[in-house]
């Protein structure tokens, strides 16, 4: 009996060829794929289409957009002063907050490599932050930091210090925030563990017999051998921090005069609260370019820093 596949009948009776074993796999592969490709299309890919045209209109949501061109960009980028220091405020967020954040991170994992008692549970207590709501850890902080009877006060009373409005004075109100963000190091914790736990004892060994310290050690093995991970932090830090929104808008509403208004409060008053869509866009447009210019500023500057085990002089 042969066995070449029988051939499917078409329309108007004609015979149809089967489908090749590697046009069934495609097929099989785009079907699966399929559901995510839609979503992609109508739930990433559509919304930054209308929102690249909302950029170029002006749109107030009651009424049909009218189309202004880049003028909503030259508003923003020559007129517009809050826009400008929304990104002050966002930008010196981003630059002490991201390396604080490391720092605690990879110190953290450090202590938490160490061979000691009831070792799984500190894990998990330094970890726990990171998986809680933003809304109950601002509210949290609010009791922390209140001017009457936060809690940070009340220890610095015991000390003699005069209570600090930490979130109503203008000029430390930003040093708040950012002290804030060193409770999500936990996440941070965990990536670098996973890392620190992967370093091979060998090079230690060796580091040791040539009678290399622990500090030498750290700077001069584990920090080279993990900056992959540091990488990864990084520039996971940097789009995180410059899309900072849910404490603030919490805690401050972005004052006192403005003074923590963050960008993308900026955006959500724009948007939301006057209703001024267009312009909005516009600066989710600019948000986003910024954050693209700075995660490729950091990948190319990569080349110089980041080693890969196995590559020769970190390429």
């Amino acid at each position: 009996m042969s066995k070449t596949p029988h051939a499917i009948i078409g329309v108007g009776g004609q015979p149809s060829p089967r489908l090749t074993h590697r046009q069934a796999e495609s097929l099989t592969g785009f079907v699966m794929a399929s559901p995510w490709i839609l979503g992609f299309l109508f739930f990433v890919a559509f919304p930054m289409i209308a929102s690249l045209y909302l950029a170029m209109t002006r749109w107030d949501i009651f009424t049909s957009p009218k189309f202004l061109g880049m003028e909503n960009f030259e508003v923003l980028l020559t007129d517009d002063h809050v826009f400008w220091k929304s990104m002050r405020v966002t930008t010196l967020f981003a630059v002490f907050s991201v390396p604080l954040q490391i720092a605690v991170g990879l110190g953290l994992a450090q202590l938490l490599n160490q061979k000691i008692r009831l070792l799984g549970m500190f894990r998990s207590i330094y970890y726990l932050p990171s998986v809680l709501s933003g809304v109950s850890i601002a509210i949290m902080f609010r009791w922390i930091f209140g001017t009457q009877y936060g809690l940070l006060n009340g220890a610095l009373k015991l000390l003699g210090i005069e209570p600090v409005s930490w979130l109503g004075d203008p000029n430390i109100v930003l040093l708040s925030f950012i002290l804030m963000s060193i409770w999500g190091s936990g996440a941070n914790m965990l990536i670098y563990l996973g890392a620190l736990q992967s370093v091979p004892t060998e090079l230690y060994e060796a580091a040791e017999v040539d009678g290399a310290g622990s500090a030498r050690k750290f700077f001069k093995i584990t920090v080279p051998m993990i900056t992959p991970v540091i990488f990864f932090t990084l520039i996971n830090g940097i789009i995180q921090s410059l899309q900072e929104f849910q404490t603030p808008f919490i805690l401050t509403g972005g004052g006192p005069a403005d003074s923590s208004l963050f960008i993308v409060l900026y955006l959500y008053r724009n948007a939301f609260q006057w209703f001024r869509m267009g312009y909005a866009s516009a600066i989710a447009w600019i948000i986003f370019a910024y954050v693209l210019a700075l995660s490729l500023l950091v990948m190319k500057s990569s080349r110089a820093w980041v080693y890969y085990e196995g590559s020769l002089r970190g390429r």
